[in-house]
């Protein structure tokens, strides 16, 4: 129920910013799915890229062109098969986390990869799909850490 209404909440946040390059993790294990987003914009013909998780701390860019060719990569992540890499800019990107604060700062899985992708990212706009118990009241924050500039949660 949950993953419905924050797949609801991001198509309606994409169709208000109107990106036409979005950058997106898959989702895994017990993150939030919203796959049925990401399939929005594959509908939408937007270039949506995802990562493919290289040795610390890099991602490799890959353009999305189908929900059905993906592959296993590293740390139970998955990413598009066979697919052309992208090296353009962002207007949206879609990152993961653990936990949020107010502040819009996330706790990350602690390899560093988005750490250092936001940064040579920082026009782009950054927005957190989570669930409302990711909450914290405290985070701790390090100088290279970029805030979100969206969260989107399960809230009204």
């Amino acid at each position: 129920m949950y993953d419905n209404t924050l797949a609801t909440k991001l198509i309606e946040f994409i169709e208000n910013q109107s990106p036409t390059v979005i950058h997106t993790y898959l989702p895994m294990d017990s993150e939030v799915d919203f796959y049925k987003a990401i399939q929005y914009l594959l509908d939408r013909n937007l270039k949506v890229v995802c990562p493919r998780v290289e040795p610390k701390p890099v991602f490799k860019n890959l353009i999305l062109t189908s929900l059905d060719a993906l592959e296993q990569g590293r740390y139970d992540t998955r990413h598009p098969a066979q697919a052309e890499e992208y090296e353009g800019g962002y207007d949206l990107i879609i990152v993961p986390g653990l936990a949020y604060n107010s502040d819009k700062y996330r706790l990350g899985y602690g390899g560093g990869y988005y750490d250092y992708f936001l940064n040579q990212h920082r026009k782009a706009i950054k927005s957190g799909l989570f669930y409302s118990f990711q909450l914290a009241e405290y985070l701790p924050v390090e100088v290279h850490d970029v805030p979100l500039d969206f969260i989107i949660n399960c809230d009204p």
